[in-house]
């Protein structure tokens, strides 16, 4: 099988599994009871928290255990909102649905919400967030990666533009970057960070989300006073050591293999971009090493989609929380690209896992896929 859908989600490290199943059985007192057992267990919290600090850089009281992106991004952003006077929020036109989704929830509570416009390449103009910004406003939030064509947003320079306004928050919701491209959570002036576990070989259903020590945020959940009283729930445990696991794999991996990874990024859209009716969607410059989005000309993205996996070979479409709704890519919209090339929108999506032996491997499908349906086509 060749994996081409990392951005996704990614096979869990062995050594991720591991931890977890260990944690599991000889740890599942409540980290929040009061007798010894779950104090061993608050312990081993502290300590995942801690080395997820260490990872990233940061301070552990910094660190919100979560249950991924989604809820990371979702308690920033409205929890961002709702602790603030202001009633305006700016963000871009490519964002996660977990980020446009709760903008929009808010716009119907009467939050007026700017979404910014991006380039040819994806990218969104500093000076246009620095346009949008009123009186009213409390919160900007851009990606740092692009889920869908990988375009690197300039996050630190927004970060340096918007120290001149300290009583506006900066949420970056970090969760294709993490592992693939650095980025200094404390150089870059961020108040809010979102990261997934799943995105990086860790578990599903776990997640983290930096708060900046000083930042007040409303929760979410009502409840117990888990999590700085930010987010109510009995700790996923093993799910954090495992997350605090993986995250050091990847780190590990990044500095180690990330000329590989680009290596094989460079190959397959060396060898797309010679391809009769191919479009390369993902910009030549700033875009992340591991995330190839592009279009055939004549084909149904989903209809290609199938036809690889006949080969064992798996790939996407739009990002996943949106590709069974066939719904056009807004990125690619948003973009410029033509509605028509957008339907067709196909991503690539590796991991330090995959190699150069399996791009070949998937390149020669890709030619005789695409030969095979437009003999059926005519």
């Amino acid at each position: 099988m060749i994996y081409f859908d990392n951005s996704a989600t990614t096979k869990p490290y062995k050594e991720a599994i591991q931890s977890f199943v260990k944690v599991s059985e000889d740890y599942y007192g409540n980290p929040s009871s009061l007798h010894s057992y779950g104090a061993k267990s608050e312990k081993l919290l502290a300590q995942a928290r801690e080395q997820m600090a260490n990872l990233l850089k940061v301070d552990a009281q910094e660190i919100i255990f979560t249950s991924g992106g989604t809820e990371g991004n979702n308690l920033a952003i409205k929890g961002g909102a709702l602790a603030k006077r202001g009633k305006h929020l700016i963000t871009t036109e490519i964002e996660h649905p977990s980020v446009k989704e709760a903008m929009k929830q808010l716009q119907k509570l009467g939050y007026q919400i700017t979404f910014i416009p991006v380039d040819a390449d994806g990218i969104v103009d500093i000076e246009d967030i620095r346009a949008a910004i009123t009186n009213d406003t409390v919160l900007v939030s851009v990606m740092h990666v692009n889920n869908e064509v990988g375009s690197i947003q300039p996050i630190h320079e927004i970060g340096q533009m918007l120290k001149n306004y300290p009583d506006i928050l900066f949420h970056v919701d970090h969760v294709q970057g993490i592992g693939k491209v650095p980025l200094n959570i404390k150089h870059c002036h961020i108040d809010l960070c979102t990261i997934s576990a799943h995105k990086f070989h860790g578990l599903k259903g776990t997640g983290a989300l930096y708060i900046r020590k000083g930042v007040k945020i409303s929760p979410l959940f009502s409840g117990g006073s888990q999590e700085q009283q930010l987010r109510s729930g009995t700790e996923n445990l093993p799910g954090s050591v495992a997350m605090a696991k993986a995250l050091r794999m990847e780190l590990t991996k990044q500095e180690t293999e990330s000329s590989t990874l680009s290596e094989i990024k460079r190959y397959i859209i060396e060898e797309l971009g010679v391809m009769e009716g191919i479009t390369i969607h993902t910009p030549a410059n700033q875009a992340a090493p591991h995330i190839i989005n592009f279009s055939i000309s004549g084909m149904k993205a989903e209809v290609f989609v199938h036809a690889l996996a006949e080969h064992d070979i798996y790939v996407s479409t739009t990002s996943a929380c949106s590709s069974k709704s066939k719904a056009v890519s807004q990125t690619l919209l948003a973009m410029g690209v033509h509605e028509e090339l957008a339907k067709r929108a196909l991503r690539v999506s590796l991991s330090y896992d995959n190699t150069l032996e399996e791009a070949h491997l998937f390149i020669n499908a890709v030619k005789k896929t695409i030969t095979s349906l437009r003999k059926v086509m005519k």
